[in-house]
């Protein structure tokens, strides 16, 4: 059984790095801005309304993969999409964060609150929206930021900060604000930026080794809270204790 302890301010992180579980702070900044690019094509539209719709069964609040290999077959525009993200980056002070990272085309109908960090704790996101404008913001639960989505909207987050996409100006998710409307799904670019030996970290001003003593004790990444292992309530984001 684990039992509780307590760790340096109301939250931290623990990932592995290589064979080894590292502690770090939590980021509460988010850097933002938006980048010029076309919309994608018709008929790229129309496959991925069909692949969420029909082969994925897209459900309120799921985030899920779709082939961007397939997509870019139909996407002239897509290398365009690459250098506009990663001008943008430079923009906000990371130039080069784009080279070596991979890339993935994500889609979600809304999403509930959720955190990233027992698998993605060592790295930032970096999403790239490619949707118009639905009404919809991204909102970090924890910090009370939120970001206005539409086509071009670029965003650097820290992967363990509860995040949810929900409708603009609210502050909770219900799933069924979104099953009623099957035109409010976001279609994305993202990239997993690696926080160590690189400037993203100090950028999102994450301090590392936060609590050494108390990764050595642990088997798995996870997040803790005030000094408990945490989830996240998916319709708020408020921090809850694992059990």
């Amino acid at each position: 059984m684990q039992v509780n302890r307590p760790v340096p301010g109301p939250a931290a992180a623990y990932y592995w790095s290589g064979d080894t579980l590292r502690s770090r702070s939590l980021s509460t900044r988010v850097l933002s801005g938006r980048v010029d690019i076309a919309p994608p094509p018709a008929p790229l539209l129309a496959d991925w309304q069909r692949e969420t719709r029909v082969r994925m069964g897209l459900e309120p609040g799921d985030v899920q993969t779709l082939p961007l290999a397939r997509a870019r077959m139909r996407w002239p525009h897509y290398g365009r999409c690459l250098q506009a993200a990663g001008d943008g980056l430079g923009a906000l002070g990371l130039p080069g964060a784009l080279v070596q990272a991979e890339v993935a085309l994500m889609a979600c109908s809304g999403a509930r609150y959720h955190h990233d960090g027992e698998q993605y704790g060592h790295t930032a996101f970096c999403n790239l929206f490619l949707s118009e404008d639905k009404g919809l913001d991204l909102h970090f639960a924890g910090t009370g930021q939120r970001i206005a989505l539409s086509r071009g909207t670029l965003v650097v987050f820290d992967t363990c900060q509860p995040h949810a996409v929900v409708g603009r100006g609210t502050s909770s998710f219900c799933a069924e604000d979104f099953a009623l409307r099957a035109d409010l799904t976001q279609v994305f670019l993202t990239w997993e930026l690696p926080l160590e030996g690189m400037p993203v970290a100090q950028a999102l001003d994450i301090r590392f080794d936060t609590d050494p003593t108390g990764a050595l004790t642990l088997e798995a990444a996870q997040v803790w809270s005030h000094g408990a292992a945490a989830q996240v309530c998916p319709r708020t984001g408020q921090w809850l204790a694992a059990h």
